[in-house]
């Protein structure tokens, strides 16, 4: 086949699509609009270097942000190349990284079995932590320590630096101290964050050069979905790669960079060709998802933004509906509003899963939610309870992940005594004592419990437990049990199952959870084959997101933050909260770099919706414990008045008017009888009353506190207020509800 044979192939792509797929050479930027057809475009990208014989599958490396992404990549790679598709490498960049230290982590000290530590295990060893450094979690959170760690790791800043470089400021003093220890605490349990599968990979090509020599050598050609959303180690890693061939194609929109909180950097995709010498531009300007109407609104909302590449999404779709922007009375209200729309245009012939209701911040889903379940739509929230979020799914992937890592102390100190045992807190912390000055894991000194006269009273129990545990990792070694046989072992030894039964509510509920974790370890067996171990399961559960289990094909409308929704679409679309102080947020008014970045979630937002778009807005809204006022935000007022139509500003709504003159009537054919509600007012700020670093509060919801920041913001003021129990939040002195104490 002649290469104008192979490329007669790709004709039903649009021209720019084509460019992209056929320079296969030196450095590309494909700047891709959202719903241009991107993954289109790298998978058969990858099949033209295929076919064209450029290199064999497995030099391919093509890195995507989600684990979902990734297996639609390489499903559609394997479609479109069914010989040898499934060879290329199609993963995101902590699988990547993961895979790499699975074969010579132990270069770095580190065995193939290690574990990575999920947020809630990294929060039970960093407590643990602070505890032994005598650090007051009230004043500093365990959360922002590990948040300041994190930032230091994107950065590949280590401990020694991060103390170099807190000179006399005590918290940072405290947090680079808790970041070393950390770290050897990791090392001690055979573990890794998140964080460390980067810095890990990216340390271990700069120590051997060797190990770099040949990944270089292997991936020939170099792909990076969402480059936009990349941070400096990330950079550094593909970069390196990339060294010897130069062949790194990153895909990207510089205009949904949305993660600069989790330590993205939007200079990676606007300095490219200043990075990569040679660099070739290529812009996908042509949408396929969204009508005239919305695209051209998300096109004049971004325009605002003046940090940017730029480009101007167009599509051949209709001009389709105008869009409705809809004035609620309150939160309750805009909640109605959205389950009527839904349960209407269901009515009309539409199905569940075709809305999907996005908002700024997770507090806001909680009206709307009880509003849907009381009109009995069914509904998901994305960033909810995860199935291995529960307590029982914890259990026992704790159980597997200590037969597969012993060292674990994290998850062994969590199923040492479950069920029970007679193995004490106190003893678990004499034994982790000995640990820590021994260098050695909590399972390493239990083992030789007998040895130590601390522990001698209760040996024998700590004995029988290292005996349960040293059987089962001898079953998992022997080869001679599939993955769930070993699971059923663990179930059976251990006695959970009547543990559960006997202890615990809801117990039948807690069985069929556990029984479906069986399921699925059944399936991961089905889908990987040979490659179906222990350690490779454990992964990729810990590197699992919210939005991997996302299934479009269930009939259920879709809640989830403007965060989680970027790379999805939807038929409908509800945005939520279009109110200045909630979006853009009161902490980024004030910043025009924060501003942009919030436009740009803005752009994201609307450019979600096919068919369809809804804008919401309140006149009061009540949140965080205070009932807020706020003017319509300002991301509202960019879309011209042409492709909007205004509803529910006129008249107050049937629900709303009867809120704000103090009564509600129920609905006709509903039995309850109207009653009297009080109408909150919102509270006068306080004359003369100012607050400074250090002030202690006591607040009407969140208790007491200590003020961290006070920052002017015109006749008002931004506090952030370290809570005791509520965790750090940032209020407006003249809508909070508290007083000096």
């Amino acid at each position: 086949m002649t290469q104008n044979d192979i490329q007669q192939q790709f004709s039903h792509m649009n021209p720019m699509q084509q460019q992209a797929v056929f320079a296969t050479e030196g450095p590309l930027l494909i700047l891709a609009g959202a719903g241009s057809g991107k993954t289109t475009v790298l998978v058969n990208r990858i099949a033209y270097i295929l076919q064209s014989g450029l290199c064999r599958p497995w030099n391919i490396l093509a890195i995507t942000f989600t684990n979902k992404a990734a297996g639609e990549l390489k499903e559609r790679i394997c479609n479109a190349v069914p010989e040898g598709g499934g060879d290329i490498w199609a993963a995101t960049f902590h699988s990547t990284c993961a895979r790499i230290l699975r074969r010579y982590g132990d270069r770095l000290g580190y065995s193939s079995h290690f574990t990575v530590y999920a947020t809630d295990d990294q929060k039970r060893l960093m407590t643990d932590i602070a505890k032994q450094l005598n650090i007051d979690t009230k004043i500093l959170p365990v959360k922002q320590i590990l948040s300041e760690i994190s930032k230091a790791k994107d950065k590949m800043t280590t401990p020694a630096q991060m103390l170099e470089e807190a000179e006399y400021d005590y918290r940072k003093q405290s947090i680079a101290k808790a970041y070393e220890i950390y770290q050897k605490r990791l090392q001690t349990a055979d573990a890794m964050d998140f964080d460390d599968l980067l810095c890990k990979a990216v340390e271990l090509f700069e120590q051997f050069p060797d190990i770099l020599g040949y990944y270089q050598n292997q991936f020939r050609y170099i792909m990076v979905d969402e480059y936009q959303d990349t941070n400096r180690v990330q950079y550094r890693f593909v970069s390196m790669l990339a060294q010897k061939y130069g062949n790194i194609c990153v895909v990207g929109d510089d205009d949904q960079s949305i993660y600069k909180f989790r330590g993205a950097t939007i200079e990676n995709i606007l300095s490219f060709e200043n990075t990569f010498k040679g660099a070739q531009i290529i812009r996908l300007e042509q949408n396929y998802r969204s009508t005239k109407t919305i695209l051209n609104a998300a096109n004049e909302v971004i325009s605002n933004n003046t940090v940017r590449k730029g480009k101007t999404l167009w599509t051949e779709n209709p001009d389709g509906e105008k869009i409705e922007l809809h004035t609620c009375e309150d939160e309750r209200d805009e909640a109605r509003f959205i389950a009527q729309t839904i349960t209407d245009g269901v009515a009309n012939g539409r199905r569940y899963a075709d809305y999907a209701i996005l908002y700024r911040t997770n507090a806001q889903s909680n009206a709307i939610e009880q509003t849907l379940s009381r009109s009995g739509i069914p509904h998901r929230i994305i960033g909810g309870h995860r199935f291995y979020d529960r307590e029982e799914i914890r259990d026992m992937i704790a159980y597997l992940q200590v037969v597969n890592n012993p060292h674990d102390d994290v998850r062994l100190r969590r199923i040492i005594n479950v069920p029970k045992r007679g193995i004490g807190g106190r003893t678990l912390e004499i034994a982790a004592d000995i640990g820590t000055g021994l260098g050695e894991s909590i399972y390493t000194v239990i083992k030789e419990a007998d040895s130590y006269p601390q522990l001698s009273r209760a040996a024998a129990k700590l004995k029988a437990f290292v005996a349960l545990i040293d059987g089962l990792i001898e079953a998992q070694e022997s080869g001679e049990y599939s993955l769930a046989e070993l699971y059923n072992l663990i179930l059976e030894h251990t006695g959970y199952e009547m543990y559960l039964r006997s202890e615990k509510e809801n117990a039948d509920v807690r069985v069929e959870n556990i029984e479906e974790l069986s399921s699925n370890i059944i399936k991961f067996e089905e889908d990987y084959g040979e490659e179906a171990d222990l350690s490779a399961f454990l992964e990729e559960i810990s590197l699992m997101t919210d939005i991997d289990n996302y299934d479009a094909g269930a009939d259920t409308c879709v809640m989830m933050t403007l965060h989680s929704a970027k790379g999805l679409e939807f038929p409908v679309v509800f945005i939520t909260g279009m109110e200045d102080g909630l979006f853009p947020s009161v902490a980024s008014m004030m910043n025009p770099e924060e501003i942009g970045e919030e436009r740009r979630l803005a752009y994201v937002g609307i450019t979600r919706a096919k068919q369809k778009l809804y804008l919401t807005k309140t006149r009061t809204r009540m949140l965080f414990g205070s009932t807020t006022y706020n003017k319509e935000s300002r991301f509202v007022s960019e879309i011209p008045d042409n492709l909007m139509e205004r509803t529910g500003e006129s008249q107050k709504s049937a629900y709303g008017s009867a809120y704000m003159s103090g009564t509600v009537q129920m609905p006709a054919g509903s039995a309850a009888p109207a009653k009297k509600i009080p109408f909150y007012q919102k509270p006068a700020a306080k004359a003369g009353v100012t607050y400074q670093v250090g002030d202690m509060v006591l607040h009407k919801v969140f208790g007491k506190g200590m003020v961290m920041s006070a920052q002017k913001m015109g006749s008002d003021t931004l506090l952030e207020i370290a809570f005791d129990r509520a965790g750090t939040k940032k209020l407006m002195a003249n809508f909070c509800k508290m007083e000096k104490c």
